[in-house]
């Protein structure tokens, strides 16, 4: 039995079979793509086709093909039964289910492999590809159904997995020190299954409700105004640049009465003392850092001290406390 991959997307002439033997046609397709959205060889084999069958009559792709004018056969036939309806040559193109029909190309496999049968030349033709990002479709489906179903996720509210937001967030950034790439991706979904669940429930609010679209739209809509180097007219060839246009289109945006409007107070202390220098850095203030005595003052100015300088007080502490961290144990193995 030949395999025939066809992941071409031009436009080639419908193929015929070789021999009176025929030919079979299994056309799969993503469910995260609308409907009746399919590729160009798909519609060509669909329609030079002798005999098209499904096996689910409840198959999204059915209405579709029918307004097309194609006759589609709602049946599930064994690799034998398969093998004989291309007999004298015809194509017979097969729609498949959700699984990708395993039994039926198993079937052909054994029947091809006991070598008493001439098997028809067998095509594999993806109709629908998904596109990146598509497997967030299934995040928001599965997120949904949890909504509705789980005793526990039915139940949660904004305030309630705020404490959980903290803890992702802190797991993301160890996952990037320690730099684990396995425990990296799987950090970044615990943080995204954050925002989709916030979102979910965003959308059950009686009075202003909105949805992962909206929390999306919102999102690009903020990012191509703040790049206007990349989808504007101004141009940008340096970060320093770019910065210039973030904060520039940022200041419009917020239109806010003092630098430190929107600088969340509950972060942790070094890193507010650090946005709070970055703040007046770069708008060109002159604030004298406050001269009281204490230990809050002196870590408020070396913070402001790492920020003039570039460096991150929040990480350059986490980086020497994990030393530390690695110090203590090697002290404890000695022991």
């Amino acid at each position: 039995m030949r395999y025939v991959r066809s992941v071409n997307t031009t436009r080639p002439e419908p193929t015929t079979p070789s021999s009176d033997t025929g030919r079979v046609v299994l056309l799969t397709t993503s469910h995260r793509v609308a409907p009746g959205l399919l590729s160009w060889p798909a519609w060509q084999a669909l329609r030079a086709a002798d005999r098209v069958l499904c096996a689910d009559g409840a198959h999204p792709q059915l209405p579709y093909l029918r307004e097309a004018g194609t006759a589609v056969d709602e049946a599930a036939p064994t690799a034998q039964e398969l093998v004989d309806a291309c007999a004298g040559g015809r194509t017979v193109v097969v729609v498949a289910t959700g699984d990708g029909e395993p039994a039926l190309t198993d079937g052909l496999a054994r029947l091809a492999g006991s070598g008493r049968v001439r098997m028809p030349e067998l095509e594999l033709l993806p109709a629908s590809y998904d596109l990146p990002g598509a497997r967030l479709l299934d995040l928001v489906q599965v997120m949904d159904r949890i909504r509705l179903e789980c005793p526990w996720s039915s139940r949660q509210t904004h305030q309630g997995l705020a404490k959980y937001g903290i803890e992702e967030a802190y797991e993301l950034v160890e996952a990037i020190e320690d730099g684990d790439r396995d425990e990296l991706r799987e950090e970044l979904g615990d943080v995204l299954l954050q925002v989709v669940f916030h979102a979910r429930i965003a959308q059950e609010d009686p009075d202003a409700p909105f949805s992962i679209d909206d929390v999306a739209g919102g999102i690009v809509t903020k990012l191509i105004h703040r790049h206007p180097h990349v989808f504007g007219e101004e141009t940008a060839s340096t970060p320093e640049e770019v910065k210039e246009h973030w904060l520039r289109t940022k200041a419009v945006e917020k239109r806010r009465a003092s630098v430190t409007d929107g600088i969340p107070l509950a972060q942790p202390g070094l890193a507010l003392a650090a946005k709070l220098a970055s703040r007046v850095r770069t708008a060109g203030l002159e604030v004298p850092l406050p001269q009281a005595q204490g230990i809050g003052y002196e870590l408020l100015a070396l913070a402001a001290r790492a920020e003039a300088e570039g460096v991150d007080p929040e990480s350059a502490l986490r980086a020497a406390a994990r030393a530390y961290r690695d110090a203590i144990r090697a002290v404890e193995e000695r022991l």
